[in-house]
């Protein structure tokens, strides 16, 4: 079961939170819903290299607040704030309703696994090798403190008449296990040679039922010999 979910919709409301926060009324519950995928749709295709890692959308009774948490929130507000004047309008032309926006910076950009998938599909559709992309974003993941990150590609890699999916594991990512705190983003890559599928999941810890962070005891535990990246087809 772990394995074929969405790991992150297994996790709502054990150690995840929802993107969209509102209550649902009857009457307005599919509009909502269709205003809350074309925001995103939106701003993903706009401020799509601003390195968006999550769009926040909240709703109260009169009013709509967007909360956008990027790695470069600098590309979105521009100068003096004047861009996100410009995007708040177009937002407001998009769905006929005032709307706040809220810009954040992603202060862990390399243990955030949308931007790793983001990441690795850009150096795809510039025709670095997918091994050597999905090895970089690894070694940014366990720099940023990642206890454990899977990276799977799926398409015609290379230029193969085939198509056939490559993975890479380091540490350890326990898709099972309710309380692991497991983070998961994915992207295409539009290549010469059609879509390339681009998944990431990174571990992050385990959160207890209190909210703590379950940690090792690197004093008790034994000495362990450094594991060889695991990688697969």
């Amino acid at each position: 079961m772990g394995q074929k979910v969405n790991p992150i919709g297994l996790r709502l409301g054990i150690n995840r939170n929802w993107e969209s926060r509102w209550f649902p009324i009857k009457a307005n519950l599919v509009e909502n819903i269709g205003e809350d995928y074309k925001i995103r749709a939106f701003l993903k295709r706009k401020l799509y290299y601003a390195g968006i890692s999550q769009i926040l959308v909240e709703r109260t009774a009169k009013k709509l607040r967007v909360t956008v948490v990027a790695a470069r929130p600098g590309i979105i507000i521009g100068k003096k704030g004047s861009d996100v004047d410009i995007l708040k309008k177009e937002l407001q032309d998009l769905i006929k309703k005032d709307v706040n926006i809220n810009i954040k910076e992603e202060r862990k950009a390399g243990s955030s696994a949308q931007l790793a998938a983001e990441s690795v599909a850009t150096q795809l559709e510039k025709r670095i090798a997918f091994r050597r992309a999905m090895k970089k974003v690894i070694q940014g993941a366990q720099k940023a403190g990642a206890k454990g990150i899977k990276v799977s590609v799926s398409g015609r890699l290379g230029g193969a008449e085939m198509a056939r999916t490559e993975w890479y594991l380091e540490g350890r990512v326990p898709l099972h296990t309710l309380r692991a705190k497991i983070d998961y983003g994915f992207a295409e890559a539009r290549t010469t040679y059609g879509n390339i599928g681009v998944k990431v999941w990174i571990f992050k810890g385990e959160v207890l039922q209190k909210g703590f962070q379950a940690e090792k005891n690197e004093d008790n535990a034994p000495a362990k010999k450094p594991r060889r990246t695991r990688r697969g087809k």
